[in-house]
This record gives C-alpha cells, structure tokens and sequence, in this order.
C-alpha cells in the first residue's frame, strides 16, 4: 500500500467511527487530516453583525481536541481560513496527495462548493472521494416499492427500520488500520477566535460540552435515562431530551453509535428516540431531493400564502416579549444561550405562524441565526411542517 491521501473534516469532527478516515486508512499509507474556517460560511455570519457566535466556539472546542487525539495516533489537524473551494486543493498540491476523502453533504450550497473542489481536483489529476457518514441512509436509499422517493414519514419510517441490520449501524474502525495517520511537513497554529472575526459570547449554563469527550459524557447520560424519553422529552421543566443534538450537527458523535444505543435499551423510550433519529434522515432525504424548499414552500401551492407584514409582532417575537410567558421564555432561551427543547420548538414556530400570521421563513432565519445545533435539512423541515407548508405537514 503506498500514496498519501487527505481528509477533509466537515461535520465529522471526532477520529473514531469515522468513514472517511476509515476508508482513506485503508486504501493509502499516510493519511493528512484537515479542516477549513471556510469564509463562505463565516462572512454571512459577519456580514448579520454575528460576531459573538457560540457554534465558532462550539467547533473551536471540538478540533482542538480532535487535533489531540490525532497526535496521540501519529498524525496532526491542519487547520486554515479561508475559502475551502482553494484551499482544499491547494493543501492537496502541497501535500502531494493522491485523493482527497470527505464525508458526504447534502445541502445545496456544500453540494456545489464539493463539485467544485472535486473539478479543481481533478484538473490536477487528484480524486475526491465522498463517503457516507452523517447518516444511516442516504439520499433514495430508502424508496418506495414502485421506487419513488418518500414524502410522507411514517411509510418512510417504517422502510427505513425494515432496512436496518447490524452492517448499517458497525462502526468503522481506525485501529485496523495502525500507524496511517501522518503529521504533515508544517503545521500552522490554529486561528483563534479573534484572528477568525469573532468575540466571545456571553457564557451559557445551557450550552453542551464540546468534543468527542462531551459526546461521550452526554451520551453515558442520556444512556441512563432513554427509558423514559417517550415521556420526558416533551417536559420543558426538566432535561428530557437526549442533549445530543449539537454532537450530531458537528459530528463529535456518530449516528451510527447513537442508533446502536437505541437498540441496545428495549421499550417505548428508546423507540420514541429512535423515531427522532429517521425524522433527521428523513428531511436530509427531503432537503437533498428537493432541494428548493431551502426558499420555498415543499407543497408548492402554498408560496400563495399572503402572509402578515408585522415587523413589530416579529421582533416581539424574537426577543420574548409577546406577552405568552412560554413562547416568550422559550425565545429569550434561544437568545441567550442558543439551545430550545424540541417541543418548545414546535410551539414557538406554531405561534408565529399561525397566530400572528408570519412567515415561517423569517422564523427559520431567526433560528438559524442562533441555534447551537442549528441544521438546515431539520430546521427548514421542521419548521414547513409547524407552518402545514411541508411534507407530511
């Protein structure tokens, strides 16, 4: 086995169960792994007056301790800043790489941004190689049986757990692989936060852990109480819910762990998690699919909707002050520290839409703007069916 290859951390910031390293281990002898700040991502944030963002933080935290653990294995995180469409071939060129290896994404703009690293790639005779891993199934693995694409749940809930087996959920090794991480000639300190654009933000009691060692404390926490989640997770005044949201959005955690841990705890309660878990695939599928919802409506008769012009009711809305102490405490929440139970999603989302009138993509905006574990194939998915403008709504 000779030839150097790279990979390319995106939303996969953890070195166990990881497809990419996994399968660039064992097709190349060295493997260099990287991560970019991409500008595209951090100039909309700075061009919204963002500059006081926990999900910079939030991934700070992640790759230093993704960095430490690829030394303890040899090998090193190469970290830039810039725009990923160059600065990932142009790392391959210095590297002398044979392909680069990333796991696969499935909104618009990363599958653009891909396409184009893959062409400069190729112009320079280097392969790009996507692989599965933020997901289960992906794309039309799950069809109908004429071989259609689902736009309703629960058949599509019940064909994806007809699929499920024990190879779907094993996880990719590393260590059968030894000694294939390598440090690069060079490696540049890290930007920090001010270098990258951004403040501090206020400190949050709220806010999850970052890194593969915060994945793994939530997850031994939430393992003693997925017994009861099918009941708690709708409680707001306790912490029902799995806190593993976040871990899943940046990948310090594999879907496939979490999936085995579901059927690792028979009951109501590990079923009700593990519904949540194909509700996330399901809109990555919708979102890859249909790829105009990010602006429209998925039922497309209903961009006809007239919706109310009340900047007032909105900014009320925003900052929790609409006189409905749930909504309003729900929001200032989502205000300060970045984090909302589902539930509480779901009821705020209702509120605007459907009593004040509002569109719903002004609150997807709102959410997207602050939410830690902020996703788009979940919050544009949740938020058509909280307005009934989506699938299955």
């Amino acid at each position: 086995m000779t030839g150097c290859a790279l990979v390319w951390f995106r939303r996969d910031l953890r070195c166990d169960d990881h497809a990419a390293l996994a399968h660039a281990a064992s097709r190349f002898a060295r493997v260099y792994c990287a991560f970019v700040f991409d500008r595209e991502i951090l100039d909309r944030l700075l061009a919204h007056g963002r500059r006081a963002d926990r999900r910079v933080e939030f991934i700070l935290g992640c790759i230093d301790e993704l960095d430490a653990a690829l030394r303890a294995r040899g090998g090193a995180l190469i970290v830039r800043h810039g725009y990923a469409r160059s600065e990932i071939p142009a790392l391959a060129a210095e590297l002398d790489v044979a392909a680069v290896f990333a796991s696969r994404d499935y909104e618009p703009q990363a599958i653009a941004r891909d396409a184009e690293v893959a062409r400069r790639l190729a112009e320079a005779g280097r392969a790009f190689v996507e692989v599965k891993d933020q997901v289960i199934f992906e794309r039309d693995e799950v069809r109908t049986q004429s071989g259609t694409s689902y736009s309703v749940f629960t058949p599509y809930a019940n064909a994806w757990r007809g699929r499920l087996d024990a190879a779907a959920v094993a996880p990719l090794a590393l260590a059968a692989c030894p000694g294939r991480l390598a440090a690069p000639p060079l490696v540049a300190q890290r930007p920090d936060l001010r270098r990258l654009g951004f403040v501090p933000a206020e400190p949050s009691p709220a806010g999850p852990a970052p890194g593969m060692s915060g994945a793994r404390t939530q997850l031994a926490s939430f393992a003693g109480r997925i017994g009861h989640y099918a009941h708690t997770r709708d409680d707001l005044a306790s912490a029902g819910g799995s806190g593993l949201s976040a871990h899943l959005r940046f990948g310090t955690i594999s879907v496939r762990r979490c999936v085995r841990l579901a059927l690792e705890h028979p009951g109501a309660g590990a079923q009700a998690w593990l519904t949540e878990l194909i509700w996330r695939e399901f809109f990555q599928m919708i979102l890859w699919r249909h790829p105009r919802v990010v602006d429209h409506a998925f039922r497309s008769e209903m961009d006809a909707i007239v919706w109310e012009d009340d900047p007032a009711g909105f900014a009320a809305w925003c900052e929790g002050r609409t006189g409905y102490p749930l909504v309003d405490a729900a929001m200032r929440e989502l205000r300060d520290c970045g984090t909302m139970p589902n539930r509480a999603r779901m009821l705020v989302a209702s509120f605007l839409v459907k009593d004040l009138g509002i569109d719903w993509r002004l609150g997807e905006a709102r959410f997207a703007e602050r939410l830690l574990d902020y996703d788009l194939a979940a919050n544009n998915g949740n938020w058509q069916w909280a307005a009934s403008t989506g699938c299955d709504a």
